[in-house]
C-alpha cells in the first residue's frame, strides 16, 4: 500500500469518516512488499489462512533467493514449491536451517504450525509419489498429521481394503493417482471424510498428461468428490487445511 494511501485512511479514522474495521480491511486487503522482481503478499495468512508460498518454477534462481531472503526477514517463515535440487542448495547454504524434501520438490524454513488435524495421503502408485509428497509435506507445513499410504491403486484392490480403516480415522483423505484416475472414486465410496482428489500426470499417451485422470475425477460416481488441478499437490494441501479449519471452527 502507498504511504499517502495509507495516510489517508488513518485521517479519516481520526476523522470519524471511517471505521477502524474498514480501514483495517483495506490494510490487509492492500498491503504488500514491492521487492522489484516480485510483490511479497506479507498478509495472505490473515485474509485467507494460508501464508503465501513460493512458487519457484520459471523463476531465475536469483529471483527465487531474493524473494526467499526477504519473506523470512519479514515473517520468519517460508515455504517454497518446486525447486530444483541446486537452487535449494543455494538456499540451504544461506539459511542452514531450511529443510529440502527432495521427491517433494519442496522446502520450508522455520516453524510449522502446531498439529491441529489429520489428513490421509493415499497414492495410488508409486510414480505418483512426488505429487503425493508435495501435498503431504506442505499440508505438515500447515499443521496436519500425515498418515501415507502408498501404492494402494485400483489395480491391486485389496492394498486399499487393508487400509480402509486407517483411512476412515482422518479429518480429510488426499487421493492422487494418474492413469485412469479412479482411486478417489474408490475412496469416497469407502469412508465419510471429506475426499480431495489430486490427479497426476502419469500415465500412457491416452492419458494426456492427466486430463484422463482429471476428468474421471471429476466425474466420479461417488458423490462429494473435490478435484484440484492436475499435479498440484500445494493446492490439495491448502483444500485440506481450509476444510479442517471450518471444522474446527464449529
Amino acid at each position: 500500500m502507498q504511504e499517502d494511501r495509507l495516510s489517508e485512511l488513518l485521517c479519516r479514522v481520526a476523522a470519524g469518516s471511517l471505521e477502524v474495521r474498514a480501514a483495517a480491511q483495506e490494510i490487509l486487503s492492500s498491503t504488500y512488499l514491492d521487492i522489484g522482481v516480485a510483490k511479497l503478499d506479507v498478509h495472505r495468512e490473515v485474509r485467507s489462512g494460508v501464508e503465501e508460498a513460493v512458487y519457484a518454477e520459471g523463476k531465475t534462481a536469483e529471483e527465487v533467493l531474493l524473494i526467499a531472503d526477504r519473506l523470512l526477514s519479514e515473517k520468519g517463515r517460508l515455504l517454497v514449491t518446486r525447486l530444483d535440487a541446486e537452487v535449494a542448495t543455494e538456499l540451504r547454504a544461506r539459511h542452514p536451517t531450511a529443510i529440502y524434501h527432495e521427491r517433494a520438490r519442496v522446502l520450508h524454513c522455520g516453524e510449522p504450525q502446531a498439529p491441529s488435524h489429520r489428513v490421509s495421503l493415499l497414492t495410488a502408485g508409486t510414480s505418483d509419489l512426488a505429487v503425493g509428497e508435495e501435498a503431504a509435506v506442505c499440508a505438515e507445513w500447515m499443521g496436519a498429521e500425515v498418515d501415507r499410504h502408498h501404492d494402494v491403486g485400483v489395480a491391486g484392490l485389496h492394498r486399499l481394503l487393508s487400509r480402509v480403516e486407517a483411512v476412515r480415522a482422518a479429518d480429510v483423505a488426499i487421493v492422487a493417482a494418474g492413469m485412469d484416475g479412479a482411486l478417489p472414486s474408490v475412496v469416497a465410496g469407502l469412508v465419510k471424510c471429506p475426499v480431495i482428489a489430486l490427479p497426476t500426470s502419469v500415465g500412457y499417451g491416452a492419458s494426456f498428461r492427466g486430463l484422463a485422470a482429471l476428468l474421471t475425477m471429476l466425474n466420479s460416481c461417488a458423490p462429494g468428490v473435490a478435484v484440484v488441478n492436475i499435479d498440484s499437490g500445494f493446492g490439495a494441501a491448502v483444500l485440506a487445511n481450509r476444510i479442517c479449519a471450518l471444522q474446527r471452527e464449529r
